[in-house]
């Protein structure tokens, strides 16, 4: 009894620790990611591949600290920001950080206008019901429950694979220009530059980091169950 007890807690300790980390990497390859991934596909080719290990790297550890800190000081991002810096430098980059995400919110609803409209529902339409489903959603829904929806939602993001596999890639192309670097002169392309900029930014975005600690904050993880 004791070890199924034992086991059962590490299990939610696993999915507390978790679920926010795998909602924020999956819920991010959103509209403004896919728009950003095909055109990057759609200009380069593959010599954009290459981005894929070094970013997932780095939104491994990225996602690592935030949930460390949050774990260890039992505060938000926002506030070690603010202790750490001050308040003039948490006003403006959260000023900074309101401008980007509303960047994101109107890309969502370009997403959902422009995939709605190829079944024939007009954006006229379309927008306001959505807008009308997120505003009761984040004023009248309970975390739990818009996490647990999430959650599910996070797992249609399989198709990517199968829509992967189904385009029927040169796979021996693709392994090698994931592995290996382009050319020099790919990076002497300012266009180039640009899009390994929009890669990385579309992949690590800055509202993850504080939506994956303010989540560990709030379950209430400990140093002992985030060890566990």
């Amino acid at each position: 009894m004791k070890f199924l007890k034992r086991s059962k807690t590490r299990i939610l300790l696993f999915l507390a620790v978790v679920g926010p980390g795998f909602i924020t990497a999956n819920v991010d390859n959103d509209a403004g990611g896919i728009l950003t991934y095909s055109q990057a596909g759609a200009q380069f080719g593959h010599l954009l591949l290459w981005t894929m290990i070094p970013i997932t790297l780095a939104l491994i550890v990225v996602q690592e600290m935030s949930a460390r800190m949050g774990v260890v000081t039992g505060k938000g991002l926002s506030d070690l920001i603010r202790e750490e810096f001050g308040f003039r430098i948490t006003f403006f980059m959260m000023i900074g950080i309101l401008i980007t995400n509303f960047g994101n919110v109107v890309t969502e609803f370009i997403g959902i206008a422009t995939s709605l409209e190829l079944f024939g529902l007009s954006r006229y339409a379309t927008v306001p019901v959505c807008c009308v489903i997120v505003w009761l959603i984040v004023v009248k829904g309970q975390y739990k429950s818009v996490e647990k929806v999430f959650l599910a939602a996070s797992f249609f993001y399989v198709v990517y694979i199968i829509a992967g596999v189904k385009a029927h890639p040169m796979w021996r192309e693709a392994t090698i220009a994931t592995f290996k670097p382009p050319a020099l002169k790919a990076f002497r392309d300012q266009a180039y530059l640009y899009m390994v900029i929009g890669v990385v930014g579309t992949t690590i975005a800055p509202w993850m980091q504080f939506y994956l600690q303010s989540s560990i904050v709030e379950k209430g993880v400990t140093k002992r169950g985030f060890k566990d």
